[in-house]
């Protein structure tokens, strides 16, 4: 349990040091892997030579403890240092950080080895695989904990406090069992010869396998995607469940340990047949899911009356039907193992190899699919590859066996793995993405970082195409998204006190927010930080982002935003965010107090910062919690509404006076003003219509609620988003509206600013009326909406009846 949580919490962790790029975030991972591979070899020996195995367990506990905690704490100041140290020694700065990580997973890998040793040498296999079924259930709990509660409650380091404190109880356990256990003499010295032939083919066929089991780990992650959400509960639970495979299929062998007469008959038998299983499962996916999904969830909502609860039903039933049956038989298949390759007197080197063997096969099979067969074959020949693999293993394995009818079995299984893999579409999984059913896919990618593609729906004039990245829709070319979009860009821009010259977006995604940027006159540097080589191609197939996919004035950075801000000492005017919603996974990097710290170290003098806020993606609390930690760096902050559903946090760490007269020359530029009234922005009184409060206004709407911070990252952790939230949360913020500070030189633009925001209280009634169910005052209104929408671009979108998806 403490291992799962630790792990868990530094993946997390190293996205604020390396980035969320895949490539940095796999490395650092099978740091973690590695050490747990050297630690179960190195520990394994040690422990046949110890005459107090459970007193040497005690020792290995308190070490992670102690250790663990250490790293969590460099973890979390280690940033800025690494960002530093690697521009001047790249090489250094990535081995100290990988040592660092490896470290506490060194012990960590050698308590199971230990344990089998303190068991005695009774039936390896039994006594290996109820150790393991044991270690995996508290795997489970900690795979679940940090994201249900531990994070939410506590923070980083207090969830890392609590895993500590079970290191803690696990030594002070292992140390009361030692006093009232029999003295154990050590075992020979382990010599080199100490395994069989037989015993080295097994653990090299089961290393294979482990790369087999993560190689499937990262497609899997691929494959529920459309079944799926971006919240970290998802991963949880998927996590869960493929752990929850393992530990049962390890108990299930102990319990008929005494049954099996040929193990590698088993062992054969097991890994050929996860190898079909997992494919067939991916044949097998379809609507039907969804509809078992929804079952579930309406289940667990009435006995629960949670949103939470009946969601993390939806994900449980994806991760039992993909994975669960599978990961049983990987699971079972240890055990095997460890009744061919361990002899009693040499249990614990014998395990420590086994498990040595896997771990680093699962990291070889981490990279290669992640690097290798996902971007060159895709999700389901990846699979087609992988079971082939598996059954080739199980074919080497049965060749051990005493049994022909095990070689006829396995060769079938793999004949009938090849020919599923011919006959399932290699587009299988992209036809099951969301929106593809009403719409088409003009658009799909696989790639190491996650699925891209571009859905077109709607009919005639009204057509438009949304982006999903990770199955989940993140933004499109419709006219709320233009609106929106071109307004996190240029709305900073036309207010700045100064004259700006440089600006950099974080998040392409469609690529109309970056576009924008070109329509405002001065600015001699554009940059735009993106993740997803993947978005960037698909850039070209979204209309009103004035070509920004392939804008030579524009510098596309692939890289993690953060990221980008923390390597480079470029300084900015603009720095703007349009990144996915903050309760997805891992974007948190982007809305905490923290990264607008860092924001604020990267802007010039009367630099402005611009965050995008979503208000239908999280409750009113955790709104509150987003402005909380944006006023708390920026003294100067002002938000604006965008649009129905969204809206602009502008801050600033100097002074942003609003002057009418030189807002009024900036939108007389003729291709900014064109680019505006596009989007039913046509004035600059429409422009000033939009703003809603100053710092005063956000401070006393954020109250007493807690900032988002790195080590506190709640809003990723917060409940499951009510119906209609925005119903609450955008009269709330309308509802700390002012007049604009223009001074006198202004006074002149407020007859306008009111008419204009006139026009806008209408629409928002009436929109909030119909979220509501009463479509009676969207009538009353439709009249006078209808006779405004015949100069806005944006109101005749609406009045159109077009869903916005």
């Amino acid at each position: 349990m403490a291992a799962l949580i630790f792990q868990i919490l530094w993946i997390k962790q190293l996205t604020l040091i390396v980035g969320v790029e895949v490539h940095a975030i796999a490395i650092a991972v099978s740091a973690f892997f590695f050490g747990l591979a050297l630690g179960s070899a190195w520990l394994g020996r040690v422990a046949d030579g110890s005459a107090g195995p459970l007193r040497l367990y005690a020792s290995i506990e308190l070490g992670v403890a102690v250790l663990a905690l250490g790293v969590t704490w460099a973890l979390a100041h280690g940033a800025p240092l690494f960002a530093r140290a690697e521009q001047t020694w790249s090489g250094a700065a990535w081995l100290g950080l990988l040592a660092v990580v490896a470290i506490p997973p060194m012990l960590m890998g050698g308590t199971l080895p230990v344990l089998l040793r303190a068991c005695g040498a009774g039936q390896v296999g039994r006594s290996g695989g109820i150790l393991y079924a044991a270690n995996t259930t508290g795997a489970i709990a900690g795979a679940l904990l940090p994201a249900y509660v531990l994070i939410p409650a506590l923070g980083m380091m207090g969830a890392a406090c609590v895993a500590a404190g079970l290191n803690l109880a696990a030594a002070a356990g292992a140390w009361v069992l030692q006093r009232h256990a029999p003295t154990t003499s050590p075992e020979e010295p382990v010599t080199g010869e100490a395994l069989s032939g037989e015993a080295w083919l097994a653990i090299g066929l089961y290393t294979a396998a482990g790369s087999v089991a993560m190689g499937y780990e990262v497609l899997w992650s691929q494959m529920v995607v459309p079944f799926m959400s971006t919240r970290a509960f998802a991963f949880s639970v998927v996590l869960a469940v493929y752990l929850a495979g393992l530990a049962l299929g390890s108990a299930l062998y102990a319990r008929l340990e005494h049954r099996v007469q040929d193990p590698w008959r088993v062992f054969s038998l097991l890994i050929a047949g996860a190898g079909v299983t997992a494919l067939l499962e991916v044949a097998l996916l379809g609507p039907w899911l969804i509809g078992l999904q929804s079952m579930a969830e309406a289940a667990v909502r009435q006995w629960s009356d949670s949103g939470l609860a009946g969601m993390s039903a939806r994900f449980a039933v994806v991760g039992a039907v993909v994975v669960l049956l599978p990961t049983l038989l990987l699971g079972a298949a240890f055990p095997a193992v460890l009744r061919i390759a361990v002899p009693p007197a040499r249990r614990g080197q014998g395990t420590g190899l086994v498990l040595a063997g896997n771990t680093l096969g699962g990291i070889a099979g981490t990279l290669v699919v992640a690097f290798v067969v996902l971007p060159r074959l895709g999700t389901v020949r990846g699979l087609v590859l992988l079971a082939a693999f598996a059954c080739a293993i199980g074919i080497a394995a049965a060749w051990r066996s005493r049994e022909s009818m095990t070689r006829a079995v396995s060769v079938g299984l793999l004949g009938a793995v090849l020919i599923l893999g011919w006959a399932l579409p290699h587009d299988h999984l992209a036809r099951l993405l969301p929106g593809a059913k009403d719409g088409t896919i003009v658009f799909y990618e696989e790639s190491r970082g996650g699925t891209v593609a571009v859905v077109e729906r709607g009919e005639a004039n009204q057509r438009f195409r949304r982006l999903y990245i990770q199955g989940v829709s993140n933004s499109g070319d419709a006219m709320p998204s233009l609106r929106y979009m071109r307004l996190q860009a240029l709305l900073p821009l036309v207010i700045h006190a100064g004259e700006p010259r440089s600006a950099l977006v974080i998040g392409f995604g469609t690529g109309i927010t970056a576009g924008a940027l070109s329509r405002y006159p001065g600015l001699e540097r554009r940059v735009a930080a993106e993740l997803l080589p993947g978005v960037l191609r698909a850039g070209t197939l979204f209309k009103g982002s004035f070509d920004a996919a392939v804008d030579p004035g524009l510098d596309r950075r692939l890289r993690d935003g953060r990221r980008e801000l923390l390597v480079s000492p470029e300084r900015y005017d603009l720095i703007t965010l349009e990144p996915p919603p903050p309760s997805a996974a891992g974007v948190v990097n982007l809305y905490s107090r923290d990264f607008y710290e860092l924001a604020a170290s990267r802007l010039n003098p009367q630099g402005v910062v611009a965050q995008w806020l979503p208000l239908p993606t999280q409750n009113l609390d955790d709104t509150r919690a987003l402005v909380a930690s944006f006023i708390a760096v920026f003294p100067h902050a002002s938000l604006w509404t965008t649009e129905l559903h969204e809206m602009l946090l502008v801050g600033s760490l100097q002074s942003m006076p609003l002057d009418a007269a030189r807002i009024a020359q900036r939108m007389a530029h003729p291709p900014l003003r064109r680019a505006l009234a596009d989007v039913g922005v046509a004035s600059p009184e429409a422009l000033l219509a939009t703003w809603v409060t100053d710092r005063d206004g956000l401070a006393r709407f954020a109250g007493r609620q807690a900032p988002v911070t790195d080590d506190w990252p709640a809003i990723e952790y917060a409940p499951w988003v009510r119906p209609r939230e925005i119903v609450r949360t955008l009269p709330a913020l309308m509802a700390l509206r002012g007049d604009p500070p223009l001074g006198e030189d202004g006074r002149t633009l407020m007859v306008g600013i009111a008419q204009e925001r006139g026009v806008l209280d209408v629409f928002y009634r009436s929109a909030l009326a119909a979220y509501q169910g009463n479509r009676e005052e969207w009538a009353r209104n439709a009249g006078a909406l209808a006779q405004l929408a015949q100069t806005n671009p944006y109101l005749r979108w609406f009045m159109a009846g077009t869903d916005p998806g």
